[in-house]
């Protein structure tokens, strides 16, 4: 990447601040970003090249995988959800490098968590940096809208300070690096990844719920493909040293008007937050900003996990990263 495409990306990140939309971003067809992954005939690109179909069946699920590694950018999708009894079914769109760094891998996850009919689709966000697993930073939230009517935008600013995720281009969660997370946070070159696949074991009220393929097939579409970042060669990283630029003004965050977007939604929607599972997590991770009016959305939506006394313990099941589906 040469110093004016630097210029360039930094000159439409200002905008995107400013703006709080990615309109300035060139959206490309499925063939100039990504290629085709698992799932046989369960992956179908229609004839305008910019929309894909993956699908859930009872042989397989499906998904695709960006042709490029990138450090750091900003990555976006739109998708329209499965509708009906979806319960058990897992989309989800997310960046990994697991296939290079099997034991130290990095991860920022979408994850679309189906239901059974009548009860709506959760949306799941969650960061691993170098391996760690052992210690998940998962949240849930509703949404304000029904996900499997129309498309809707889901996107990923990552920097090398900071990570943001949006739901049409309002700001739902935000992960700013510390100095006590280590190398807690993502800091390796990733490929971006969408995938469906059977979450029965845990996806829908912990696996109570599973996978019905009387529903099959489960199809997910995704349109408006945004990979705008650093390609690189993870052996040859100096060759993103351009990207400091846009590093430095992404990381300066959210204007004001985003950041009450932010709050608004977090307050509204919110429903499981690591940072404040006491049963879980005794004392918060370092990275957590307590937010009393989060306290009292968690508390309303869930009292038993996030309030009062509990009797006995509480089971904890397995979320298991976006990446163990294949």
């Amino acid at each position: 990447m040469n110093i004016f495409v630097s210029i360039l990306l930094c000159g439409a990140f200002l905008v995107y601040l400013a703006n709080g939309f990615s309109g300035n971003f060139p959206i490309l067809s499925f063939d100039e970003g990504y290629t085709h992954l698992f799932g046989e005939n369960n992956l179908i690109v229609l004839r305008d090249e910019k929309s894909v179909h993956i699908s859930l069946d009872e042989r397989t699920g499906s998904g695709f995988v960006s042709q490029d590694l990138y450090l750091h950018g900003y990555f976006s999708a739109s998708i329209k959800l499965p509708g009906d009894y979806t319960a058990g079914v897992v989309v989800a769109f997310y960046m990994s490098n697991a296939d290079m760094f099997e034991k130290n891998h990095d991860e920022i996850d979408f994850e679309f968590l189906g239901n059974i009919r009548g009860k709506e689709w959760r949306i799941q966000t969650n960061v691993y940096g170098n391996g760690s697993t052992g210690f998940g930073r998962e949240e849930r939230y509703g949404l304000w809208f029904d996900p499997t009517e129309d498309f809707h935008q889901y996107s990923i600013l990552w920097t090398e300070n900071l990570i943001v995720f949006f739901v049409d281009n309002i700001p739902i969660r935000e992960i700013k690096r510390t100095s006590s997370m280590g190398g807690d946070f993502p800091s390796k070159p990733v490929s971006v990844y969408a995938t469906i696949w059977d979450g029965s074991n845990w996806a829908t009220n912990g696996g109570k719920y599973h996978v019905d393929y009387r529903y099959a097939p489960f199809v997910s579409e995704f349109l408006n493909f945004i990979l705008h970042g650093c390609a690189i060669n993870p052996f040859e990283p100096s060759k993103c040293n351009e990207m400091a630029e846009f590093n430095l003004v992404a990381s300066r965050g959210m204007s004001p008007a985003q950041r009450r977007k932010m709050t608004s939604f977090r307050r509204k929607y919110l429903q499981y937050s690591y940072c404040y599972d006491r049963a879980r997590y005794e004392i918060p991770m370092p990275e957590c900003v307590i937010d009393v009016k989060e306290v009292e959305q968690l508390h309303g939506f869930d009292p038993v996990t996030f309030g009062g006394r509990r009797r006995g313990k509480r089971r904890h099941y397995p979320v298991p990263d976006a990446s163990s589906s294949l």
